[in-house]
């Protein structure tokens, strides 16, 4: 029996995921009951996925959008809840259908158990997006 790992080191597991454009390897990180908000998500954008399914379709079509090519700057910040950790990262890389350069800075609150993510809240800026599809919330559209 494998000890599960702890939520920075499956966090930052699940960024190297994206980075390789391993999209089910990434799902794979969550609960079948996971939920993935996104709070500042605009009209006609999801605000709330519920189960992994839902999170699967969402990212499928991520590598389409966004070359994603490295997190520059990741910090990791543990919580009084040894589940849960905030993150501020930076994502960089370009915009597939444009090649327009993608950068992106995130705030996220993520809750693991038993080595699934169960909750993962997403604060991204709308307002650095100029065109669908160039940030987490676009992907889904």
């Amino acid at each position: 029996m494998t000890t599960p790992m702890p939520p920075s080191e499956l966090f930052r597991h699940g960024l190297r995921l994206l980075l390789e454009k391993d999209i089910p390897g990434w799902v794979a990180l969550w609960d079948e009951d996971g939920v993935f908000e996104f709070p500042f998500a605009p009209d006609g954008w999801p605000a709330r996925l519920e189960g992994k399914a839902a999170v699967a379709d969402y990212m499928r079509r991520y590598p389409d959008h966004i070359d994603l090519r490295e997190f520059p700057d990741v910090r990791i910040h543990q919580t009084t809840v040894p589940e849960t950790i905030v993150v501020e990262m930076r994502g960089t890389g370009r915009l597939v259908e444009t090649g327009a350069p993608f950068d992106m800075t995130y705030i996220a609150v993520v809750t693991v158990k038993d080595g699934r993510i169960t909750f993962y809240r997403d604060y991204w800026n709308p307002l650095a997006v100029q065109e669908p599809g160039a940030g987490f919330a676009g992907v889904g559209r």
